[in-house]
C-alpha cells in the first residue's frame, strides 16, 4: 500500500534544503580613507545633479519650456539643453543605451566592478541611508549592542528618527523624479498646495516606497539577487582586469602581530595579515575578500582602506588588499616581475565601438534637419483611371516643421535620382498648386500637419498606361537650407 509523505514546510528538518538563505543583517563600520574620500565625491556630485538638475533653466525662446532638462509628454519632446529630441528621433535614445552598455563593458575591462562600487544607484543611496544610520544610531559596535540588547526609549527615539529622515530622503528622492516631467517650480508649487495631478502624488508614493525599501532595509540583497550585473561581469572580465585583490602572496600565513614578527626574527615564512577581520567588518555586502573574488564585492575599495589603517598601525607595507590583477598576483608567487596593462586589445575594441557610434550620433544630430516629412500610400484603391484616360495615386503626407516659427514649404515630386517625373502633376487638398507642379505648405511653429496629396500622370500616347515607378516627395523651406525627403511608389497599372 502507497504511503504519502508529508513535509511540514513552516519548521524545515536539517536535511531538507533551503530554497533561499535568510537575509543577515550586516552593520558595516565606518571608515576613512582614499576610497571612502572618492565615494563621497561620487555622492555628492551624483545626487547634487539628481535633486537640483530640474531647477537649472535654459532660454529656448518665447513659448518653448526653459527648464534645461525636461520629458513633456504633453508636447512629446524631450529636451536636453540645447538638444531637442522628437518622438521620431527615439533612435537617439536608443544609440545612448548602446553607449551606457559599452561604456560599462569597458569600465568592467579596466577595473571590474568600478559601476556597482562607486556609481550605481542602489550604491548611492545606500551609502547615503548608511550614514543617517550612523548619524542617529552610531557605529558598527553600537547598532549590534542596540539590536541585540533590551526596548529602550533612546533606542525607539534614535530608530524613529533614523527612519524619518529616511523616509524624507525616499520623499525627496521621488519627488526629484517627477519634477523632470513638469516644471520643476511650478509642480513644487502644485505639490505643497495639493493642486498637482493625481499621477504625480501616485508616483512619489511608488518612488518613495522603492528607494525606502531597498536603501534602507533590502541593500545588499540588490547586488547578490536581484541584479543581473554581478553574472554578467564575471562572464566579462579577464586576469588583465583591476580588480580588489587580497595579495594572498604576501598574506599568508596568517598571524597575530607577535606571532609573525616572532617568525620573522628567526626567519621563518609570515604573512602580513593579522586575522583583524576589519576588511569584513566595513564591508558593505559583508563579503570577505581574503577568500578571492565573489559575487558579493562590488569593488567599492572600503576594505583597501581599512586595511590601510591597520597595516600602518603594526608598521607594515600599505595595500595588502589593492586593485591588482589576477595576472600580477600569480607573477609575484613565481618571482616574476608585474605590471598593469589597461592598453589592450578588448579595451581598445570597446574604445574603437564608443567613437564609432558616439560619433555617428554626434554627426547626425549636428547634421539633422529641423524638417520631416512621412508618406503613407493609399492601399485601397492603390491607383485610380479618370475619365481622360490619365492615373492618379492618392498620399497621406505627414510634415513636420521643428522650428519655432512658422515655415511654408515647397512640396515637389521627383524620381529618386532627382529629374523630373515626365507627365507628372502634383496636387494637395487645401493648398495652392503652383502652375510648374510644386505646391506650397504652411506648417506652424513646432508642429506636424497632415496633408493629402495626389501625383497624377497623363497617358502618352492616348490610351498606354504609364508604368510603375519609384518617386520621391521632398520639400524645402523658402530659405533652401532645410527639408527633407521621403521615397514612395507610383503604381500605373
Amino acid at each position: 500500500m502507497a504511503t504519502t509523505r508529508v513535509i511540514d514546510t513552516t519548521t524545515p528538518s536539517s536535511d531538507e534544503p533551503l530554497l533561499f538563505e535568510a537575509q543577515k543583517k550586516i552593520y558595516p563600520q565606518k571608515v576613512h580613507g582614499t576610497f571612502r574620500r572618492i565615494k563621497w565625491i561620487v555622492l555628492v556630485v551624483t545626487l547634487g545633479i539628481y535633486y537640483l538638475l530640474p531647477f537649472v533653466r535654459w532660454d529656448r525662446g518665447p513659448d518653448a519650456p526653459n527648464q534645461a532638462v525636461l520629458i513633456d509628454f504633453v508636447t512629446k519632446r524631450f529636451y536636453f539643453f540645447g538638444v531637442e529630441i522628437w518622438p521620431q528621433e527615439f533612435y537617439y535614445i536608443t544609440g545612448l543605451l548602446i553607449l551606457a552598455a559599452l561604456i560599462l563593458f569597458l569600465m568592467n575591462a579596466v577595473a571590474g566592478r568600478v559601476w556597482c562600487g562607486y556609481l550605481c544607484p542602489q550604491t548611492v543611496w545606500t551609502d547615503l541611508f548608511l550614514a543617517v544610520e550612523r548619524l542617529t544610531e552610531g557605529d558598527r559596535r553600537d547598532r549590534i549592542k542596540r539590536d541585540n540588547g533590551p526596548l529602550t526609549l533612546d533606542t525607539i527615539l534614535r530608530r524613529t528618527a533614523k527612519h524619518t529622515l529616511w523616509l524624507i530622503i525616499a520623499w525627496w528622492t521621488g519627488g526629484a523624479w517627477v519634477l523632470y516631467f513638469a516644471d520643476a517650480p511650478t509642480l513644487v508649487w502644485q505639490l505643497a498646495t495639493f493642486t498637482a495631478p493625481a499621477m504625480a502624488y501616485v508616483w512619489i508614493g511608488i518612488l518613495t516606497f522603492t528607494t525606502y525599501t531597498l536603501a534602507g532595509h533590502m541593500r545588499e540583497q540588490v547586488c547578490l539577487y536581484m541584479c543581473p550585473w554581478p553574472r554578467i561581469q564575471a562572464a566579462l572580465t579577464d586576469e588583465e582586469a583591476l580588480n580588489v585583490t587580497y595579495r594572498y602572496d604576501r598574506g599568508e600565513p596568517r598571524g597575530s602581530v607577535k606571532r609573525n614578527a616572532a617568525l620573522r626574527a628567526k626567519g621563518e615564512a609570515a604573512g602580513d595579515c593579522i586575522d583583524c577581520y576589519q576588511c569584513v567588518n566595513v564591508c558593505p555586502t559583508g563579503v570577505d575578500i581574503r577568500h578571492g573574488s565573489q559575487l558579493g564585492c562590488i569593488q567599492c575599495g572600503l576594505c583597501i582602506d581599512a586595511c590601510d589603517a591597520v597595516m600602518e598601525k603594526i608598521g607594515r607595507p600599505t595595500r595588502l588588499i589593492a586593485y591588482d590583477t589576477d595576472r600580477n598576483v600569480r607573477a609575484r608567487t613565481e618571482g616574476k616581475p608585474t605590471h598593469v596593462r589597461l592598453i589592450r586589445w578588448r579595451t581598445l575594441a570597446y574604445v574603437a565601438i564608443i567613437a564609432v557610434v558616439g560619433g555617428a550620433m554626434l554627426y547626425t544630430l549636428l547634421t539633422r534637419s529641423t524638417a520631416g516629412i512621412n508618406v503613407l500610400h493609399d492601399r485601397n484603391p492603390v491607383f485610380v483611371r479618370l475619365s481622360d484616360g490619365s492615373v492618379r495615386n492618392a498620399y497621406t503626407l505627414r510634415v513636420i516643421n521643428k522650428n519655432r516659427d512658422a515655415r511654408t514649404f515647397e512640396l515637389t515630386v521627383m524620381r529618386p535620382d532627382g529629374t523630373p517625373l515626365p507627365g507628372a502633376q502634383l496636387s494637395a487638398i487645401g493648398d495652392e498648386d503652383a502652375a510648374d507642379g510644386r505646391v506650397a505648405l504652411t506648417i506652424g511653429p513646432d508642429q506636424t500637419r497632415e496633408v493629402r496629396a495626389f501625383v497624377t500622370i497623363h497617358d502618352e500616347p492616348r490610351g498606354t498606361a504609364p508604368d510603375n515607378a519609384d518617386i520621391v516627395f521632398r520639400i524645402r523651406d523658402e530659405s533652401g537650407t532645410s527639408g527633407a525627403s521621403a521615397r514612395d511608389h507610383f503604381f500605373g497599372r
